[in-house]
């Protein structure tokens, strides 16, 4: 009985979420990348985790585990936005990975705080960055701008790709923000639903249009199939530990387990993989990361500057 019970509380426990977090999240990156390097279907692969994620939400719920809102016409209407941008962003991911190299879209990512922390203030009624954070904003674009000097493996149209996602990325993380606030939903498990569900639906088009796609899945080979199957689980598992990590920790200690999951990418990148940057890059990579790290979030306005500009601000708080 006690045996059992432990391994139910591990199971429950913040290590357990934290690790399975941190494990998925280093390792997505890199099996996107290994994913459409040996099946050039992105839209195929794409669909893949998308409703692989919906499925084991549905039987999760199915089976009492979670807790997950019904599909109502309602809830879906003011959600098809939020599944197109993430559509958006999310294929843009995957076809910046496709032409540039892991290193070359981290460092996009971790220099969108520069445009989020204006948008924050702009859109969400925050307050602007501190002078420690603006110096890490600006620790970031220096780090970007070096970095740009030392990739080993340059080529414009993957950079033009990853452009496209910072702005798509920008756009999302402050409408999602706006959404969650405007639309009631029973869980968080219901958004995971919602989202992935209507996302999915869309790349049905594209894959069926697109015959170099299905004439790659039609010729996919063992190793291809076992590489789109481990993204499947991946991204699902992904979902699961990343909602469990937040319910467990704090904001602060949940962004701490992010920035250390950059550094799990950079190292198993450069151990298996030939398009990675040289060590001086990788330098400049991690100081990018140091600069992500010792970045505060702004903190929202007063109350009383907040009702004052209730008419400036676009969006809800």
């Amino acid at each position: 009985m006690s045996t059992a019970g432990g391994s139910q509380s591990f199971l429950t426990s913040t290590p357990f979420a934290v690790g399975g977090y941190m494990v998925c999240s280093a390792c997505l990156l890199i099996s996107n990348k290994l994913a459409v390097h040996m099946l050039e279907a992105p839209s195929f692969i794409l669909f893949a985790q998308l409703m692989g994620t919906v499925l084991v939400v549905q039987t999760a719920a199915g089976l009492g585990y979670i807790q997950c809102d019904a599909l109502e016409k309602k809830k879906a209407l003011a959600f098809l936005p939020v599944a197109l941008i993430f559509l958006s962003t999310i294929f843009l991911n995957i076809k910046s990975l496709q032409y540039a190299n892991v290193e070359t879209f981290m460092i996009f990512r971790f220099s969108t705080p520069l445009c989020i922390a204006i948008a924050d203030y702009a859109f969400l009624g925050r307050q602007l960055p501190s002078a420690r954070s603006w110096g890490c904003l600006l620790v970031l674009l220096l780090g970007a701008v070096g970095y740009g000097t030392t990739d080993s493996f340059f080529q414009v149209q993957g950079y033009i790709f990853c452009a496209v996602w910072y702005f798509v990325f920008c756009v999302d993380q402050i409408y999602l923000k706006h959404i969650t606030n405007t639309v009631k939903m029973d869980s968080n498990w219901g958004r995971v639903y919602y989202s992935n569900l209507l996302a999915a639906i869309p790349l049905v088009i594209p894959f069926f249009l697109n015959p170099s796609e299905i004439q790659a899945v039609k010729e996919i080979t063992f190793n291809g199939f076992v590489a789109v199957m481990v993204s499947v689980i991946l991204g699902a598992a992904m979902s699961y530990f990343a909602w469990m990590a937040r319910s467990l920790l704090a904001a602060t200690s949940f962004t701490i387990v992010g920035n250390v999951c950059k550094v799990l990418t950079i190292v198993i990148n450069v151990m298996i993989w030939d398009k990675h940057a040289s060590l001086t890059g990788v330098g400049f990579l991690l100081l990018c990361l140091g600069a992500a790290y010792f970045y505060k979030q702004a903190p929202m306005r007063d109350t009383k500057t907040k009702e004052e500009e209730d008419g400036k601000a676009l969006l809800p708080k």
